[in-house]
């Protein structure tokens, strides 16, 4: 199965084809600003390099947030875009999940153990996914607990309450490192590389999800936003 996965929820915009959980190529660019601009080049160079077209592709998946509304906006429309001209089913990941996905990637243990995802949202605030890993659960499709729009002092009280050891991955669980493990003993945290989000995990989710028939057209997806975007509350505020 060919799938052409796309994360643009961040500051990285990054474009991969894999065939079922073989990565074929990847193309990433760090610069939030140009993401409309940058996109659909990168998805050509990645379709040539691989020496395939979109009407090769099985599957489409992208990451439906949470993170940048703007971001999110521009691969939703892409994917929604493409999936309705050549009728290809698809699968919206969101990037707590597909953070998660990284740390199966780089972190091996067969103790069970919770995984925690953190994007920060700034201003000591941060997107906050808990997963409860278990040797029972497939590589790449782990269950969420919780995907909440929090600050970092409550996601410590909860984390603090967790019966087993805690994984966590991320920039906010990069960022707020030394505060977390000030508290939660039973901690360990990814390398630097993934706390990265990338289009390889989503396509890595979205391949367990299309197995367990859980896609659809482009009318499903649909952008998680768990909180409101900065110009919402900056009017709110003005009221």
């Amino acid at each position: 199965m060919k799938i052409l996965a796309i994360d643009t929820s961040s500051s990285i915009c990054s474009v991969c084809i894999t065939e079922d959980e073989k990565l074929l190529y990847k193309k990433e660019l760090e610069d939030s600003k140009t993401h409309s601009q940058k996109l659909m080049p990168m998805i050509d160079t990645v379709l040539k390099n691989t020496n395939l077209r979109l009407e090769d592709m099985d599957l489409l998946a992208c990451c439906i947030g949470p993170g940048s509304f703007t971001g999110i906006r521009i691969g939703i429309a892409t994917i929604k875009a493409f999936a309705d001209s050549l009728q290809i089913p698809v699968v919206g990941i969101n990037s707590l999940e597909s953070l998660a996905c990284n740390v199966e990637a780089s972190y091996f243990n067969e103790e069970e153990h919770y995984i925690c995802s953190l994007i920060d949202a700034k201003n000591e605030n941060v997107y906050y996914g808990l997963f409860q890993d278990s040797k029972d659960h497939k590589k790449g499709h782990i269950p969420a607990s919780k995907l909440e729009a929090k600050t970092i002092t409550e996601v410590i009280e909860e984390l603090k309450k967790l019966d087993k050891p805690v994984i966590l991955v991320g920039d906010g669980a990069s960022h707020y490192q030394y505060r977390i493990q000030e508290t939660i003993k039973k901690c360990s945290f990814v390398t630097d590389a993934f706390h990265r989000q990338t289009s390889v995990s989503v396509a890595r989710c979205a391949f367990y999800y299309y197995q367990d028939g859980h896609y659809g057209d482009s009318n499903t997806l649909v952008p998680l936003y768990l909180r409101k975007s900065q110009a919402e509350r900056a009017l709110e505020g003005e009221k």
